[in-house]
């Protein structure tokens, strides 16, 4: 249970009277205030890494990390660096520095792209 007794802060948020709006005279010749430009970036993702994508297809698998792995449920690719899935299909998985944990990349013949760890059961 919370006591009756609230602590807060004892301080007025109101602005002082002093800080309120200036006359529209003074306004008017006050001189517009310069914008900096904003570029959209992925938060904790140096720009450099933000703006190139993973493109899978020009991933080469390493030497030796991969596995095999029995796909669970069907999957339908959001976009060109996802694998399309079946389910009950084995393909070849691997993770790549940086990458997201919650997705592999999955090779199936020559087809190569992210696939999504839940829709795996990793065999080996």
């Amino acid at each position: 249970r919370f006591s009756g007794t609230f602590v807060g802060n004892a301080e007025s948020t109101s602005p002082p009277a002093a800080a309120t709006s200036p006359p529209a005279v003074a306004a008017a010749t006050v001189p517009a205030v310069p914008t900096i430009p904003v570029v959209p970036t992925i938060v904790g993702v140096p720009n450099t890494v933000a703006e190139s994508v993973l493109n899978p297809n020009e991933v080469k698998p390493p030497a030796s990390g991969t596995r095999k792995a029995r796909v669970l449920y069907d999957y339908e690719a959001a976009d060109s660096t996802e694998l399309a899935l079946l389910a009950d299909e084995m393909i070849t998985v691997y993770s790549l520095p940086g990458m997201d944990p919650d997705w592999l990349i999955g090779e199936r013949g020559n087809q190569k792209g992210k696939v999504p760890v839940t829709y795996l059961e990793l065999l080996s």
